[in-house]
């Protein structure tokens, strides 16, 4: 993990910035014409593909929707227009395609998915200023390495981790403390070993007993031996973090061999707030809990990004709004900056508030690089279909606790 912390990188490029990025910035961002290029990338092939396609549609919504109205005003009414590299699923794929990206003369870059992929991805961008927004990469370490041009937009797993406790207790209390015992499963990279690490250390605090946490690579072929051991350790709560395709393996091995805890309170679980694993496997997705990124119920454009995902052929999950919110607030910088101009995009982004599209943040700033408004929320599959439950102000049911044997 610490190899991708460089903290004296933001302080570096404050002060030499200026004399640097002329070099550094492609001619043709001193020559736009009608058009401004913004680079997306998702990972679209690799084990990780289900989300950054997801991801990719949410940026290509949003970029239609701002052309369709007028552009970006500032500019004149010049229009977005995607330049698009798939990842591949792989941290060093992230990187060659961020300089391929350099190469084409983006004005910025939204996307990333994955810690490991957004780490490298950001960090060759940083050496041409490029302003970097991470959708949903959540390992705290991206936006401590003091990279000037690095920014998320999602909540770290850090502050996930601290809603998802606070609202565990809350959820466990009103049901009369029915769960007392543990067990973590988390995917072996970045962002599940980090998370695993600040549930061990905080679980015990909070009055839970931890009796194991089980680690798995992503991707994973079989979780039949994760599952066989929670049978024979018998937590009251499972709490999953993975990606999709561990997720649904984890939760259909554990409906075949019959292993039903009290809860399945997934933190970040990749599937947990899938709307396709939620029609594929609904009997094991049936009381899955998840707090993880997910946009505002009430707001009336949620159920229209819904209704457009289907239409495009593709299940809804939290990929589509929350980068189609993402390239809206990158699209506002732009035009808060004037031009497409990388500083000037960096130095709005460092100083301005943004509107969060459909996500629950209210107004988004940026401190070090980490919006600090950003709020996952609680949902439960219920019924056929993903409710928030929590918090109140944007609940849609009340939760389902215990879950019935």
């Amino acid at each position: 993990m610490t190899s991708i912390v460089s903290p004296s990188r933001r302080a570096i490029l404050r002060t030499g910035l200026a004399a640097t990025s002329f070099v550094a910035m492609p001619s043709i961002l001193r020559a736009q014409g009608s058009t401004v290029k913004l680079g997306i990338i998702q990972p679209v092939t690799g084990a990780l593909a289900n989300d950054g396609d997801l991801g990719k549609l949410g940026a290509e919504l949003a970029v239609q929707d701002i052309n369709a109205a007028g552009g970006l005003k500032s500019l004149g009414g010049a229009k977005l227009e995607i330049v698009f590299a798939d990842s591949r699923s792989s941290p060093e794929a992230a990187a060659q395609e961020t300089e391929r990206l350099n190469g084409e003369g983006v004005a910025a870059i939204v996307g990333g998915f994955g810690s490991g992929l957004c780490a490298t991805a950001s960090q060759a961008a940083s050496r041409y200023d490029l302003p970097y927004l991470i959708d949903v990469g959540v390992a705290d370490q991206l936006t401590q390495r003091g990279l000037k041009n690095t920014f998320r937009f999602s909540p770290s797993f850090g502050m996930v981790t601290k809603s998802a406790l606070e609202r565990l207790v809350a959820l466990n209390d009103a049901a009369g403390k029915p769960a007392r015992t543990v067990v973590i499963v988390h995917e072996d990279g970045l962002f599940g070993s980090g998370l695993a690490k600040l549930l061990q250390a905080e679980l015990p605090k909070l009055g839970f007993e931890i009796l194991e946490t089980v680690s798995h690579p992503t991707p994973a072929r079989d979780m039949a031996n994760v599952v066989l051991r929670i049978r024979s350790l018998q937590p009251d709560l499972v709490i999953p973090s993975n990606y999709y395709g561990e997720f649904v393996l984890l939760a259909r091995t554990m409906l075949q061999q019959r292993v039903r805890p009290k809860g399945i309170y997934a933190i970040l679980g990749g599937g947990a707030s899938s709307l396709r694993f939620v029609k594929e496997f609904p009997q094991a997705a049936e009381g899955v809990m998840d707090c993880n990124h997910w946009p505002d119920p009430k707001n009336p454009l949620t159920p229209e990004l819904r209704k457009r995902t289907e239409a495009a052929g593709r299940a809804f999950a939290y990929n589509v709004p929350m980068n189609y919110s993402a390239v809206r607030l990158m699209a506002e910088a732009i035009e808060k900056a004037g031009a497409p101009d990388r500083l000037k995009i960096i130095e709005a982004l460092s100083t301005q508030s943004f509107a969060s599209g459909v996500m629950p943040y209210g107004q988004s700033k940026f401190s070090n690089g980490q919006n600090t408004s950003a709020l996952p929320l609680n949902t439960q599959v219920q019924g056929g279909d993903v409710k928030v439950i929590a918090p109140d102000a944007f609940a849609e049911a009340k939760a389902n606790f215990p879950l019935k044997a």
